[in-house]
């Protein structure tokens, strides 16, 4: 009895030895389970943490993609309105070569003789009916033109090699020559450009002025007023170029032009900076260009005599001298 009583306190103890331990395990299990879900949670903090910084750093730079792209469509815009224009000009250019061939037929025809009417017809001065030209009145008109534009062509070739003061002088001659018509607008704008050349922006200005009030509704118009808007957004007269852009637009005249859609874009801009201005945003300072000296080989040619001297305007934005471009000569009366 004795033993069996001593076996079964043997296998009591046993039983609650395990049990401490069991109870001594379970509390170093959940020691660690806490553990556990600690570091997770840290980890988990460390990795939201990152993912908002890369979030923020994506949203920057899809935002500096957005502006690109924004700056890459305005320029794609650009880019077809001087398409546009140029391709119209190659218009204009291919009219104006079948006019001028047709003027060269009619000419010869003058000169020879060889109709009649001519001696009969009547030339109209502002409404008056005149006596009739005599042939040799004509023949020398036409002399007149052709020497015209000979030298126009010369001077137009200097300009191209970099000759402007010689170019400017030859600019010139046809102007006083000529006074009025295609070939004397044509002229004057070239001695605009030969200017711009030079670095006499004053002067430059005063010329596409002239060019503007003495032909309104010329072909040169509206490419003399958007040179001028350009020369003053290069000085940063902002106002100026605005009235100028302004000018452009209400012309009926420069609604099929290149410069009218180059004018329209220039001064959204504009506004848009304004706008921006008066919100308090920050915009880049308007800084005016700083153009190189006129070289001694290209020493300021003096402006045209007899030419009208229009109000003085402050200055613009830069661009550079338009292609060349064919004058075109006087159109004939209809025999």
């Amino acid at each position: 009895m004795k033993k069996i009583a001593l076996g079964i306190v043997s296998v009591a103890f046993a039983l609650v030895g395990c049990s401490k331990i069991t109870v001594v395990r379970t509390e170093e299990m959940r020691n660690v389970g806490t553990d556990v879900q600690v570091a997770v949670l840290s980890n988990l903090d460390s990795a939201v943490h990152k993912l908002k910084s890369d979030n923020k750093a994506l949203r920057k730079r899809v935002d500096s993609l957005r502006a690109e792209l924004d700056a890459s469509a305005l320029l794609q815009k650009r880019m077809m309105a001087e398409i546009t224009m140029l391709s119209r000009r190659v218009s204009d250019e291919s009219e104006r070569n079948d006019s001028r061939q047709e003027e060269i037929i009619y000419r010869l025809d003058m000169l020879l003789g060889k109709s009649d009417k001519i001696l009969a017809k009547k030339v109209v001065v502002s409404g008056a009916p005149q006596a009739p030209m005599s042939l040799d009145s004509l023949e020398r008109e036409a002399e007149k033109l052709v020497e015209a534009e000979a030298t126009f062509n010369t001077a137009r070739s200097d300009y191209h090699s970099g000759e402007y003061k010689l170019a400017f002088k030859g600019f010139k001659q046809v102007y006083e020559q000529m006074k009025s018509g295609e070939l004397a607008e044509n002229s004057l704008y070239w001695m605009g450009l030969c200017l711009i050349e030079v670095n006499q922006i004053d002067k430059a200005k005063k010329i596409f002025t002239n060019l503007s009030e003495t032909f309104p509704d010329g072909a040169k118009a509206c490419p003399s007023m958007f040179k001028l808007a350009n020369l003053y957004g290069e000085e940063c007269g902002i106002d100026s170029q605005k009235q100028m852009l302004q000018k452009i637009l209400s012309k009926k005249s420069c609604e099929k032009t290149g410069e009218f859609e180059q004018s329209a874009e220039m001064l959204q801009e504009i506004l848009e900076k304004e706008e921006k201005t008066a919100a308090g945003e920050k915009v880049d300072a308007c800084v005016p260009v700083v153009r190189e000296p006129a070289s001694s080989a290209s020493a300021a040619p003096a402006a045209p005599a007899k030419e009208p001297a229009p109000a003085a305007e402050k200055a613009a934005p830069a661009e550079a001298a338009p292609a060349p471009e064919k004058a075109a000569p006087v159109k004939p009366a209809k025999k």
